[in-house]
């Protein structure tokens, strides 16, 4: 008797063994990725930079300095001043919380419209996939940037118009967040359409899994399946797709800001800086390097990152590099 309950306590124990020596492993193959790991680095100071910017900023983002107009950069500001005088260095840090904020909310957006629609659609299959999946294909032909154009000046259009009801309270909480409200819900009616069509792809490919036909015939239903038994083995790739989603929705909404269909000024953003450096690059190009350099090397930083984690996540490439 003691010798079977002793085994039985080393076969208990030895799943969280072996389930920690497995998050080791991939974790040890991450961080033998150099590129990973200072993109790593760099993406939390960053946002600890954003978090700290009241904290860390010399001067507020709207502080108006009418002697130090496009002032290059200097011991006073270093990183120089725009042409109102505001100091650069301080709107980079709260443009930082502009783009971080947006395309981490526009990723939980898209996982929570991307992941169910993906499940049902390759769960079901039949006509339930057909239906999603042509209006995946209808929504796939509109060129991304001119749907979210058209969906930001109606939306625009109409909560200025907003006078009572549902319709006045987005109004307001648009314009508390200085037009960020506007800038989720587009980028989140676009982008969602890639996450469903990978997450469809790998449900259809666990429906014919031994596990997931083992529980099928113990009894459990569909809900019970998709939730408890398909979306914890889905969530690694989903995890990669959000880490490689996240530049891609930054590079929209500089370029949303660019075009004046951004955040409000004067909250500063990075592609409404860029689009401020532009007009003045021949004469003060330090306005344009500065936010250009920073959105460039966050790009790289979240695609270095998309990487070493699609490495480490998927079998087929694990141990290669």
């Amino acid at each position: 008797m003691e010798t079977t309950i002793t085994s039985s306590h080393r076969t208990e124990g030895s799943a969280p063994q072996k389930r920690k020596s497995e998050f080791q492993k991939m974790l040890g193959q991450l961080l033998k990725n150099r590129a990973a790991v200072i993109s790593m680095i760099y993406i939390v100071l960053l946002m600890l930079m954003a978090l700290f910017a009241p904290i860390i900023a010399p001067y507020g983002y709207d502080q108006v300095d009418f002697a130090a107009i496009t002032q290059p950069p200097s011991a006073e500001h270093i990183l120089g001043t725009d042409a109102l005088g505001r100091d650069i260095f301080s709107r980079l840090l709260f443009g930082a919380r502009v783009s971080l904020l947006v395309s981490l909310m526009a990723q939980l957006v898209i996982t929570l419209i991307g992941v169910p629609i993906g499940i049902i659609s390759g769960y079901f299959g039949g006509w339930v996939d057909t239906l999603i999946q042509r209006f995946v294909d209808i929504l796939y032909a509109f060129p991304s940037l001119l749907f979210i154009i058209i969906v930001m000046t109606s939306l625009q259009a109409n909560l200025r118009e907003a006078e009572r009801g549902f319709t006045l309270v987005l109004a307001n909480l648009n314009d508390v967040t200085g037009g960020l409200l506007g800038v989720l819900i587009s980028l989140g009616l676009v982008f969602w359409l890639t996450v469903s069509r990978l997450v469809r792809g790998e449900v259809m490919a666990l429906t014919e899994k031994e596990f997931i036909l083992a529980a099928r015939s113990l009894g459990a239903g569909n809900l019970r399946l998709m939730v408890h038994h398909i979306l914890p083995n889905i969530m690694a790739p989903v995890l990669v797709a959000i880490t490689f989603g996240i530049p891609n929705v930054i590079m929209m909404e500089a370029g949303l800001s660019y075009l004046g269909l951004g955040v409000k000024p004067p909250v500063p953003s990075w592609g409404l800086m860029i689009s401020e450096g532009i007009k003045n690059f021949r004469s003060f190009p330090h306005m344009l390097i500065s936010p250009g350099l920073a959105l460039a090397i966050t790009l790289l930083a979240f695609n270095y990152l998309g990487d070493g984690l699609r490495e480490v996540l998927d079998p087929s490439l694990r141990g290669k590099h």
